[in-house]
């Protein structure tokens, strides 16, 4: 996202966490800029059941936790790393410094957040309206496309596990297998020594 150099030349540090720590929780007050150098971060929150759902998953290059810092709020979504994970973090005050100083960085946040938000918008949608099958695949192809940027008509190996899609679209794991089988025989996507291919 933001060139490595920028970051440092402002003050940013790099921090480990482990799979399983937290770089911030839902309420807390945002105090840095992430960008994850090496590893891989989740964000989510819980309903008053305890069902976990996923906001996001972040690697390596992404930033994740922005928009609190814009306005002023809290975190609505706790930071996971779901990896070993080493992460610059750059003190607010320094990272709304270099996107005043830097108007292209600035910009490729805005884009950045777009798309975010394009997403969420795009799934809400599919979560209240579609069946399944529908959701996994609308998921997939946004991974594949949008994401790793692979082609349309290449081939793309999905990194997300099972449990990660059906976080992410709100379904149970167990709907996300039967959904995943079901798309293999009509032919949307392969199976391959238990990797998943689209």
């Amino acid at each position: 996202m933001i060139e490595e150099h920028f970051l440092i030349q402002f003050g940013a540090k790099t921090a480990s966490f482990e799979k399983g720590e937290m770089l911030f929780r839902q309420g807390d007050t945002p105090r840095y800029y992430f960008q994850i150098l090496k590893g891989a971060v989740k964000m989510n929150n819980f309903n008053d059941d305890g069902k976990e759902f996923v906001q996001g998953i972040f690697t390596e290059g992404d930033s994740f936790g922005e928009p609190p810092l814009f306005i002023k709020d809290s975190y609505p979504a706790n930071a996971e790393a779901i990896a070993p994970s080493e992460v610059f973090l750059l003190a607010k005050d320094k990272f709304l410094e270099l996107l005043t100083s830097n108007p292209q960085i600035h910009l490729k946040i805005t884009v950045n957040l777009a798309e975010r938000l394009y997403f969420k918008s795009v799934m809400a949608s599919e979560i209240s309206s579609q069946d399944p099958e529908h959701r996994v695949l609308k998921l997939i192809d946004h991974f594949k496309i949008k994401i790793n940027k692979v082609p349309a008509g290449e081939k793309y190996r999905v990194e997300i596990t099972r449990q990660q899609i059906a976080d992410l679209t709100g379904l149970r794991v167990e709907t996300v297998i039967r959904s995943i089988k079901s798309l293999e025989k009509k032919g949307e996507l392969t199976i391959d020594n238990r990797k998943v291919y689209r």
